[in-house]
């Protein structure tokens, strides 16, 4: 692994538990070796850096979903929206630091004042809630999903279920004891309520 990328890595662990504000420098220049200045070789400065991890968080989450979204082409609609939903609760468990990262308020905060900040997060949940919506317009098609408004079903899906990850994110419910009744509510909610 070059340096540039265990200084990635390792800035990915200290923001993803200490948030922007509790991650020094110098914290990380000692759990990698590289000294301060190597960093600053690589990064600008801490924003820099903090703005490279977010687009590495964005570039894995989309590739993930890519690959998932390429074994689904057959399924009906009802099954690629379920499919999209357990397999975003599996990515957030497997991708732990990069989702405790998208789940905390800096990012966000940052994005306010930050375009290259906002067109990252932009692009993860603007790419989520089309996959949600692509499937929900194909459940549409096959007679699967009954809704009248595919965008708005697809954005009230992922709230629930990324309201869910967030507890699993922050240790407050284990997410798997809720899987089922998440499902259940779904499948509601994309029958038209049936």
């Amino acid at each position: 692994m070059s340096k540039r990328n265990a200084i990635l890595a390792s800035a990915t662990r200290l923001f993803s538990r200490n948030g922007f504000q509790g991650t020094g420098m110098a914290e990380l220049s000692t759990i990698t070796g590289a000294a301060t200045g190597t960093i600053f070789h690589h990064f600008k400065n801490k924003e820099d850096l903090f703005l490279q991890v977010l687009n590495d968080v964005k570039e894995s989450i989309l590739d993930q979903f890519d690959r998932h979204q390429q074994t689904r082409r057959d399924q009906k609609g009802i099954e690629r929206v379920e499919g999209v939903i357990a397999f975003y609760l599996n990515l957030a468990g497997t991708m732990e630091d990069q989702f405790l990262i998208l789940h905390r308020h800096y990012p966000y905060q940052m994005a306010k004042t930050n375009p290259v900040c906002r067109s990252h997060l932009e692009s993860i949940y603007t790419c989520l809630l089309d996959i949600f919506e692509e499937g929900i317009q194909k459940g549409m098609q096959d007679g699967s999903v009954a809704v009248e408004a595919p965008r708005q079903t697809a954005m009230v899906l992922f709230a629930m279920v990324d309201g869910i990850v967030r507890l699993n994110t922050y240790r407050v419910y284990d997410a798997g004891t809720l899987y089922d009744s998440l499902m259940v509510a779904c499948r509601r909610l994309l029958k038209g309520g049936r």
